[in-house]
């Protein structure tokens, strides 16, 4: 991969949060792959089957099962290990339950933020931090144009809003604490990174579309889909893992010129709505046809309808413009949608298959760092 220095990684000491998670997990395997030495903290995996659990990385490296609300616990780990890099992605992830729990979200969302900035403030080692937010931070108007990075923060729900926390938060200690005039004092570069909406095997939270949809189809089951016609940027989990990594090798070789916020999104394309991944997914979960025009139905089980009962809100229309990253930072989305609904169907169908699944999630991994297999467009563009 051009953007990335897989050299970078060797013995580089990496403070992880939210290891134990769904991007977490393939975040930590690549890491270990790319021979960091790293340290997790994190609490136990979300969901059971985890990708963590499948990916058999537990005692693999040094980790913690700690609480990013607990400011004493977690700048004392970051203290001990004395990271050169952190990347911070703990968080309540999901928009029903921000409804749900309001205060936990803000609580690990926005709070946790801070512990952890804190925890970086008070460790001379650090020279790099990515924190991890969402594309949901937004102020989202609806509209049809994408989202740069200098457009007002927001959020209708306690999700989005925490997650427009999160960047005033880092955007604050950035300016205060770590300011780029004055970088011979603190040497620490800060920066936020927003991703899309990734999907990818192993993923089994509540309430996420692809979740739902394999749970549903390998029981042979209808998936309840409640906005058929919303408008997502759908992307691969390793597209923006590998901007964060581009992103962390950057801060740490060149500092403050690239201590900013972040767009990795997928290409304009692939903008789809929920009915569109819906229909491919059954095509490629059948292999024999593509799902029944209108009814969702279809063949092996690859059913949904729509859910008729009471929604809370939820974004109709959201795009991410990351123009910034592909100029400055050499970084490109790689697989194009088809190829990354391709490889989530076949991960699930491995799993369902009961494989061993870290190789293949490895195979996957090398794949994609490998520039002779890119997928591409039928235009020829990445």
């Amino acid at each position: 991969m051009s953007a990335m220095d897989a050299g970078f990684w060797k013995s580089r000491r990496v403070f992880l949060t939210g290891h134990t998670g769904f991007k977490g997990s393939w975040l930590a395997l690549w890491l270990r792959m790319l021979g960091a030495e790293l340290y997790g903290y994190s609490l136990e995996p979300p969901t059971d089957p985890s990708l963590w659990q499948l990916l058999r990385l537990e005692g693999e490296f040094a980790s913690q099962r700690g609480d990013v609300r607990d400011l004493e616990s977690l700048q004392k780990a970051v203290g001990q290990f004395e990271p050169e890099v952190v990347i911070h992605m703990a968080a309540q992830p999901l928009v029903r339950h921000s409804y749900q729990d309001p205060v936990e979200t803000y609580a690990v969302n926005v709070l946790g933020t801070v512990h952890l900035l804190e925890a970086v403030r008070q460790t001379p080692s650090v020279r790099a931090a990515v924190v991890v937010t969402s594309d949901k931070c937004y102020e989202n108007q609806e509209r049809a144009e994408a989202y740069r990075e200098h457009e007002a923060m927001g959020g209708h729900d306690p999700y989005s809003s925490s997650k427009g926390c999160a960047e005033l938060v880092t955007s604050a200690y950035r300016r205060s604490f770590f300011p780029a005039d004055r970088t011979v004092g603190h040497q620490v570069a800060v920066a936020s990174a927003r991703a899309g909406n990734v999907i990818g095997g192993g993923d089994w939270a509540p309430d996420r579309l692809v979740p739902d949809i394999m749970r549903a189809w390998e029981k042979s089951q209808a998936v309840v889909i409640r906005h058929p016609d919303a408008v997502r940027p759908w992307q691969h989990v390793l597209e923006p893992l590998s901007g964060y990594l581009t992103l962390a090798e950057r801060l740490f070789n060149d500092g403050a010129d690239f201590a900013e916020s972040w767009n990795f999104g997928p290409a304009g394309e692939d903008a789809r709505t929920v009915r569109y991944l819906l229909t491919e997914l059954a095509r490629l979960w059948n292999r024999s046809g593509k799902a029944v025009a209108g009814t969702g139905a279809g063949e092996a089980g690859a059913r949904w309808e729509v859910d008729a009962g009471a929604r809370v809100h939820e974004a109709h229309l959201l795009m991410l413009d990351s123009a910034k990253a592909m100029e400055r930072l050499g970084w490109t989305p790689r697989w194009r949608l088809e190829k990354a609904l391709d490889e989530t169907v076949e991960w699930y169908r491995a799993h369902h298959r009961g494989e061993e699944l870290r190789s293949r999630s490895e195979r996957q991994i090398e794949e994609y760092m490998e520039p002779a297999r890119v997928a591409t467009a039928p235009d020829g563009r990445a």
